[in-house]
């Protein structure tokens, strides 16, 4: 098959093109100075010829508190990406079926992450502009169908990891970001303060398992919304202890500051539609690959 992929150079995308190169595909994958999607048109010049899929990745956003201070910024850049996309895709590549990737901070704070709420309620204050831009995707992708009959799919993620995360100073998701200030405070021999109260849970899901279903998904399900999570969430206390005892940190020196942004309390995806779409899928026990993630962090953050 021959494949575009945008936001191929994110943590997600380095993985996605790995697998699709170990499946045979032909993949173009531009870059942002190559085909900067904030401007209409820029596709035409980086991706000639027919797709068969287009993985649409790219985003304008970052972990941590960043949309509490660019919300203007991410509304128009991340419309102005979604929006490009999806007019390339309908006058260039009809023919493609488009799988787009959503976020769990689209759903209301306190209801079942369940897909069919994704449109419903709002998003927490903190998270609301981008969530709401995803939400734009759906509804983008959805018209299109109703209208054209173009085929999409959309997979929303719990927080994923693994190795390869960026390590160049840009805030991290809060898995690595609490990597990072433990082997600090190992190292320093200084206190761990952390975000909160240590009560927020979070799921995670392995970026490999989650490219191996999404792919899956891809493949076999047409016009659908979908969650992709492990189906288990641990509290950031829990987090913390596990890293601590990895790498011989006395979990007692941590401290945790809850006048800080902790963001939602829960992100725990319903993952019932994705086990009757894929009743065989077998995803990596968190504490197994938490720890063999952790393994590559200490080697390569060190250096």
């Amino acid at each position: 098959m021959r494949i575009l992929v945008t936001g191929g150079r994110g943590f997600l995308g380095q993985h996605l093109l790995k697998a699709l190169a170990l499946e045979g595909h032909d993949i173009i994958a531009p870059n942002s100075a190559q085909a900067d999607l904030r401007q209409a048109g820029s596709l035409l010049a980086a991706a000639h010829g027919s797709f068969d899929m287009i993985f649409h990745l790219a985003a304008w956003t970052q972990a941590g508190d960043f949309c509490l201070y660019h919300p203007g910024e991410q509304w128009i850049i991340n419309q102005q990406i979604n929006t490009n996309v999806l007019e390339y895709w309908h006058s260039r590549q009809p023919q493609a079926k488009l799988i787009a990737i959503g976020t769990s901070c689209c759903y209301e704070p306190g209801t079942p992450h369940i897909e069919s709420s994704f449109l419903r309620g709002d998003p927490i204050d903190s998270l609301f502009t981008y969530g709401y831009t995803k939400r734009m995707l759906l509804v983008g992708l959805q018209a299109l169908h109703k209208q054209y009959g173009q085929r999409y799919l959309m997979v929303v993620p719990s927080t994923l990891y693994g190795t390869g995360y960026h390590l160049d100073g840009r805030q991290m998701h809060f898995i690595f970001d609490l990597m990072r200030k433990i082997l600090d405070g190992k190292r320093k021999n200084v206190p761990v303060v952390l975000w909160g109260d240590g009560l927020q849970r979070r799921e995670l899901i392995l970026v490999d398992d989650f490219v191996s279903a999404m792919l899956r998904l891809a493949h076999s399900v047409d016009n659908e919304l979908v969650n992709i999570g492990s189906g288990v969430e641990h509290s950031i206390r829990w987090y913390a202890e596990k890293l601590s005892s990895w790498c011989g940190y006395d979990p007692t020196h941590i401290q945790y500051d809850s006048s800080k942004y902790v963001g939602a309390t829960s992100k725990f995806l319903v993952i019932d539609k994705l086990k009757g779409l894929l009743p065989n899928l077998r995803l990596t026990p968190v504490e197994e690959g938490l720890r063999s993630t952790f393994e590559w962090f200490q080697e390569h953050y060190s250096s």
